[in-house]
């Protein structure tokens, strides 16, 4: 029953202030919804931290390595910044895809860690950063409380503060609480692989060196190199490329910078290496796609 009325109550918000195919970004309640009316082809983008429940439909999403098929009534977690791959697999007019996705506040959670037990050892769950399973009734049931706080001001103002905690808190005690508990604690090999994903976040253009981020991370550079593909599914410079690929996109799009300013800002040294591999990961050349973004 609360499936049924968290999708009715989705599907008005997009009904009122949502494009008829597409994403909303629900500034009440600080999360996304979308909506597709037909299987899409893939798309590349980086997830932050979040939780993302699929109330209707399918897709595919995951690395280069790995892909996870999410349906309806499951839900996925990420807990690390990941450029992904996705596609939505199952939709259709009378019955599109529609997904809410839930930024998770990784400092809220950390605050919570003295009341939370510690992950299991290593070696008993699997360590990659998304975590796929069946949607459990409380997440959803708080949810929903979440988004009907959000409807006016007042309620918004002194309820959905409590309700963000509680799903945060309902993230740590529910089927995906293993791979965020393993970020609560500095010494766990989770909590030292975002640190480094998040020193490579911090400056795309300069060139990493993986002994260097290994001594950082108190590892050998043969065991970082194993436990970051173990974690993010790809390998760190790897993982550097998809990210620069993506900021450059994402520059490409929204500004009118010439290309070769755009790959030497992200750290590229040749502009026509850049066109290579971003045509490679995006299908068009970085022109090309420019100009297709624009007639959209």
């Amino acid at each position: 029953m609360t499936h049924g009325a968290l999708l009715h109550h989705v599907s008005a918000l997009l009904d009122r202030d949502g494009p008829a195919q597409g994403a909303l970004a629900h500034g009440p309640s600080g999360l996304h919804f979308l909506r597709f009316c037909a299987p899409s082809g893939q798309d590349a983008t980086v997830y932050r931290p979040l939780l993302c429940l699929v109330l209707q439909g399918a897709k595919e999403v995951g690395t280069s390595k790995r892909t996870l098929r999410v349906a309806d009534g499951q839900s996925l977690v990420v807990s690390h910044a990941l450029p992904v791959v996705s596609r939505i697999t199952e939709a259709a007019r009378d019955r599109p895809y529609i997904a809410l996705v839930f930024p998770i506040d990784l400092d809220l959670l950390r605050g919570m860690a003295a009341d939370v037990a510690p992950a299991r050892a290593p070696g008993q769950a699997d360590p990659f950063s998304i975590s796929l399973c069946q949607t459990d009734l409380e997440m959803e049931e708080a949810l929903l409380r979440h988004l009907r706080h959000c409807d006016s001001e007042d309620s918004r103002r002194l309820l959905a503060p409590i309700t963000a905690r509680e799903i945060h808190a309902r993230l740590l005690l529910g089927p995906h609480a293993e791979p965020l508990r393993k970020l609560l604690w500095h010494e766990t090999t989770a909590s030292r692989i975002f640190q480094a994903t998040r020193e490579i976040q911090s400056d795309l253009a300069r060139p990493i060196v993986v002994g260097d981020l290994a001594d950082r991370a108190g590892m050998s550079s043969s065991a970082f190199f194993e436990h970051f593909k173990a974690v993010t599914g790809t390998s760190p410079l790897q993982y550097q490329k998809d990210l620069r690929l993506l900021r450059a996109r994402e520059a490409l799009r929204s500004t009118k910078g010439k290309v070769s300013e755009i790959a030497f800002g992200v750290g590229y040294e040749s502009s026509a290496q850049f066109s290579r591999e971003y045509a490679r990961k995006f299908g068009l050349a970085p022109r090309q796609d420019r100009v297709a973004q624009a007639a959209e």
